[in-house]
């Protein structure tokens, strides 16, 4: 018998507005992710696929249908019972990096651990793992300043991480970086999913990023208009493209 689905939306609908402004971002969509998945999610701007990723982080709620985690209806929970779950459960990372400017990459890795109440030295070690664990172990003083763009990257996947989430929400990991930067981050992604067992659920536009998935979701017009397996998933970045990592150059 199989195991239940990690992740499962069920008729999920999103309305934002009324009358003459209504947007149905979502029309009735069902999608179920099992534990330990690499899922690229794609689509145009419009699709519907943000939201959706919204939904998945517990940062919006459908307008109708059921949002289950771990079996429990998400939908039906409270903001603040929605934010434990966030916390616990869930890492995110960005395009944009979204690092504080003026604070230590350890810091920065540390604050989900403060926002949920985790002693100075648990932030400490946990951080300390999650930096060596993306390739950045003696880089913990650097502030984003001293750090390249695949660097930042890094530093943000080690903020996802260090609270041992059961999944990575990545919104366009790769947008802001270049063509060797880009491989070097979905190897990473890939790592965490493959030795680690973390689910990892990615938005992206770019095909080649997406071919590190295993399955591909494509969102048309609020709808799934495709979800197909990747029977030849990319395993790492190309010949040439490797690089040991912390190697980069400021």
């Amino acid at each position: 018998m199989s195991a239940p689905p990690l992740i499962e939306l069920q008729s999920v609908s999103k309305r934002y507005g009324q009358g003459a402004t209504e947007l149905m971002a979502l029309k009735g969509i069902s999608l179920a992710i099992a534990a330990g998945e690499f899922v690229a999610i794609m689509g145009p701007s419009g699709s519907g696929k943000s939201t959706a990723m919204n939904i998945l982080g517990c940062l919006d709620t459908p307008t109708a249908g059921a949002y289950l985690f771990q079996g429990v209806h998400v939908e039906a929970l409270t903001r603040d019972q929605r934010a434990r779950l966030r916390r616990r459960f869930l890492g995110f990372v960005f395009q944009g990096f979204n690092l504080l400017a003026r604070t230590s990459a350890q810091e920065n890795v540390e604050l989900p651990l403060l926002y949920r109440g985790d002693s100075a030295s648990q932030r400490r070690t946990a951080a300390a793992q999650a930096l060596q664990a993306v390739g950045l172990a003696g880089w913990e003083r650097h502030t984003p300043a001293e750090l390249s763009g695949g660097q930042q990257q890094r530093v943000a996947i080690a903020r996802a991480i260090a609270t041992q989430p059961a999944v990575v929400l990545a919104d366009e990991p790769t947008g802001n970086l270049d063509t060797q930067r880009s491989h070097e981050i979905m190897g990473l992604l890939l790592a965490l999913n493959r030795d680690h067992g973390i689910t990892v659920l990615m938005v992206t536009h770019e095909p080649d990023m997406a071919a590190y998935a295993r399955r591909r979701v494509h969102f048309l017009d609020g709808h799934i208009a495709q979800d197909v397996l990747n029977p030849h998933p990319t395993l790492g970045p190309p010949p040439g493209l490797a690089e040991a990592p912390g190697s980069e150059v400021i």
